[in-house]
Order: structure tokens, then C-alpha cells, then sequence
């Protein structure tokens, strides 16, 4: 079955296994859900990620973490859909929850986070928001 939107469905999946209170949760592999994983694992929103190949696709299996029973994670939120994509240069990047969340850019140089496009001096699209 193909997929129209693979990253509403990583970060669905994410958000749901949260709510429910998993430890991990596995979600179908690909090169843009493991990058939007290691930012998430850089910004300390996630404990770790393990890629397991089943000889197709591979599976991205990502451990979440709690603070006291709550998960770190309180909010997901997709931004640029392919049916409405959403471009800012470098001065317009947006600001999540006053610094205290975190904005995936898609840019020339690869996906990194808000303030690390800020730092490198590049826009491009604003896939999600997360705090």
C-alpha cells in the first residue's frame, strides 16, 4: 500500500505510542525518518533509536522516554503537507513555544533542527513542529 505522507505517519505513530504509554514503538525504516529520529535524539525528545533490517525496507525502532510517568513529548505537529508545502528563508524560521520546542527544516544541507539552520544560515521547508 502506498503511503502519501510518511512523516504525518511517524510522527502519528510516535504521538500515539506516547499517549499509550509504550516503551518503543516500530515504524517502517526510510533515510528522512531516520534523520528526523536522530534530531529527535539529539534534542533529547527520544532515549534512542535502533534501525532493524528485515531485508526489504527495514524497521526504525524508537524508544521513548518519560519524566515521571509523563512523556517527554507533549506535542507533535506537522506543518508543511504535500498538498500545502511551507518554505521560509532563514529569517522567518519560526521560534516553538518561545525556544522550548523544536522546528524540523528540510534545507540544501540536509534536515536539522530550527536553531541549527539558524546557525548554519539556510532556510527551506518547515516539516514539523515538536515540543
Amino acid at each position: 500500500m502506498s503511503m502519501t505522507d510518511p512523516v504525518s505517519d511517524f510522527l502519528t505513530r510516535i504521538r500515539n505510542a506516547a499517549k499509550a504509554k509504550h516503551k518503543r514503538v516500530d515504524i517502517p525504516a526510510s533515510n528522512l525518518k531516520k534523520a528526523i529520529a536522530q534530531i529527535l535524539l539529539e534534542e533529547k525528545f527520544i532515549a534512542g533509536y535502533t534501525v532493524l533490517e528485515d531485508g526489504k525496507q527495514g524497521v526504525l525502532r524508537i524508544q521513548l522516554k518519560y519524566n515521571n510517568g509523563r512523556p517527554v513529548i507533549s506535542g507533535l505537529r506537522r506543518v508543511s503537507r504535500p498538498g500545502i508545502r511551507l518554505y521560509r528563508p532563514v529569517t522567518e524560521l519560526p521560534r516553538v513555544l518561545g525556544g522550548l520546542g523544536v522546528a524540523i527544516v528540510s534545507t540544501s544541507k540536509g534536515i536539522m533542527a530550527d536553531h541549527k539552520a539558524r546557525k548554519e544560515h539556510v532556510g527551506g521547508e518547515v516539516l514539523a513542529y515538536i515540543w
